[in-house]
């Protein structure tokens, strides 16, 4: 079954696309397309449905509803066909401790038929890549976990897929591994390689992606580049108030007029604002008595909690 010219671009369709367990609904009736080149994400909370997304794309778990296209094909029909141009890394590491580094890449070629040349050429240009090349003798066992990711992304690049899918890949990782991770995606994604995202970071879904989906409970609430979700949804400033002794005396007619729109929190108060100088100026004048504040540019946290009214972290 071939795309339509109308979306002859999109290397994956989904419409309508369901998945239930029993009486539990994962993804409820999903639109989505993933353009050729693009790096698109699937942001939300845990248990939102991004991994069972993610699962029936790459052929794992069959729908349950609905119609999903990857390359024109049906996964349900086609599944080995579409796999062989996959790349999918898992959220938990599937690595061979007891290989080398260069080692764990060579026979993971040897899976998809490569001439054993073209294996060692790909993988020396793979751990050039993710800064791994001073560590290919290495065993894999004793490498930290910023390292031992990127040699899993590495890995499952080693047969050229025309689709990169990434399962919140740096969950559990440093600050300082995240952002080398980043940048080897984005030198990936400028050389051509189309990659799909989960991830419940804010920072890291507006870092990488050109186009992403908000989930929340099963279902997409929101659709669009980072930019124009948060110039949609949220205010150009926000005002963050801190209570340490919690939030759940402030009245509703206290917060209101202070800006566009508040979410009340454990122990903060965030208020979406155009001018969030004044904003602070009018909190003080309505009798807000905060322990701290902070004024910043609007964000994808705002956004999300903008939809849902919680934070990601709950």
């Amino acid at each position: 079954m071939n795309l339509s010219t109308s979306n002859a671009t999109a290397l994956i369709r989904a419409r309508g696309l369901t998945k239930t367990f029993g009486e539990r609904t994962a993804v409820d009736a999903i639109n989505f397309d993933v353009r050729d080149g693009e790096f698109f994400g699937f942001l939300g909370p845990n248990g939102a449905g991004k991994t069972t997304t993610m699962r029936m794309i790459a052929g794992v778990s069959p729908r349950t509803a609905g119609t999903l296209e990857i390359f024109g094909n049906d996964p349900d029909t086609d599944g080995p066909r579409i796999r062989g141009q996959l790349g999918v890394v898992h959220q938990q590491e599937t690595l061979d401790q007891e290989l080398t580094v260069r080692e764990n890449l060579l026979i993971f070629g040897r899976f998809f038929g490569i001439e054993r040349k073209e294996i060692a050429e790909r993988a020396d240009q793979l751990l050039e890549l993710f800064q791994l090349s001073d560590r290919a003798k290495d065993q894999v066992e004793p490498l930290s976990g910023g390292m031992k990711r990127r040699l899993s992304i590495a890995r499952s690049l080693i047969n050229a897929p025309r689709v990169l899918m990434l399962d919140e890949p740096t969950t559990g990782l440093d600050p300082q591994a995240r952002h080398l991770l980043w940048d080897a995606l984005q030198r990936l994604k400028r050389s051509g390689t189309t990659i799909v995202l989960t991830t419940h970071y804010m920072d890291e879904a507006e870092q990488l992606c050109d186009r992403l989906v908000v989930m929340d409970q099963a279902k997409i609430v929101a659709e669009g580049s980072p930019r124009q979700l948060i110039e949609e949804h949220a205010s150009r400033e926000v005002l963050e108030l801190r209570f340490p002794e919690g939030t759940s005396r402030i009245s509703k007619e206290t917060l209101d007029g202070i800006g566009d729109r508040y979410e009340r929190l454990a122990e903060r108060v965030i208020i979406g604002c155009e001018n969030g100088e004044a904003a602070h100026a009018r909190a003080l004048e309505h009798g807000l008595t905060p322990e701290s504040w902070l004024v910043r540019r609007s964000g994808l946290e705002d956004v999300f909690l903008r939809l849902t009214g919680r934070s990601l972290d709950e």
